[in-house]
């Protein structure tokens, strides 16, 4: 298991399905039966409290994203609001529509089953109101360096984003981050579009890249590529 310390409040860790089973837990069971769902996310977080020092005391805001191979779990610490109504993340102070009385094993029933569900949609893009926010990102995944060549050469627009090459388990990965709040959904949907033609999305997180790969490019990427590997 591969855990990251996000910050005091909040910690990240990536489970493969392999280890799931090597845990003594059926891959299907962590979807369907809550016992057993509860019961490996427990046995998770002391694993994580042995390493990092993190106590799970306290309401808790769990969000599950489901992957190929595995599972990444982010887990904040969570505070009641003033008015004792709703749960705030420390962070930023943004609310959750959860009752202070909810039982953690609700909200993890809810987690890993929204994260099932996820999986198996492939049209579903969205993302929770309390990440709503957020800068777009993404990451890329590339068989072959060429296409990376060619898609240098080939996007219209470069300004506005930030662009990350990575190398990592025989594939080249490009993470984007849109940084220019003026721009518009409509161009970011037709960068998407150009990006998408040399490029499949992938699952694959910024910071197991960061961890694991190899960063070739760690700003300006595909400039940097344009201006390496000219096209005759």
């Amino acid at each position: 298991m591969e855990i990251e310390r996000i910050n005091e409040n909040t910690v990240k860790f990536y489970v493969s399905y392999q280890d799931v089973e090597q845990r003594g837990f059926d891959r299907e069971e962590i979807w369907y039966n809550r016992e057993r769902s509860e019961q490996l996310f427990w046995e998770m977080m002391d694993e994580v409290n042995d390493q990092e020092n993190f106590h799970a005391d306290g309401p808790l805001w769990i969000q599950v994203q489901a992957m190929d191979k595995g599972l990444e779990v982010i887990v904040t610490k969570a505070q009641v609001s003033q008015d004792g109504q709703k749960l705030e993340l420390p962070e930023d102070g943004k609310s959750l529509d959860v009752p202070v009385d909810e039982k953690l094993e609700s909200l993890l029933d809810d987690k890993f089953n929204q994260a099932h569900s996820n999986s198996t949609d492939e049209d579903d893009d969205s993302e929770s109101d309390d990440t709503s926010d957020e800068p777009l990102a993404f990451t890329l995944k590339f068989k072959e360096f060429e296409d990376v060549i060619q898609l240098s050469h080939y996007l219209s627009y470069d300004e506005g984003m930030l662009q990350r090459l990575f190398h990592f388990e025989d594939n080249y990965y490009l993470y984007i981050q849109f940084t220019d709040e003026n721009m518009s959904d409509d161009e970011q949907e037709n960068i998407l579009s150009q990006l998408m033609e040399y490029g499949h999305e992938s699952p694959v997180t910024i910071h197991r890249l960061e961890e694991y790969g190899k960063a070739i490019f760690d700003e300006r990427a595909l400039m940097a590529v344009k201006e390496y590997f000219p096209v005759d």
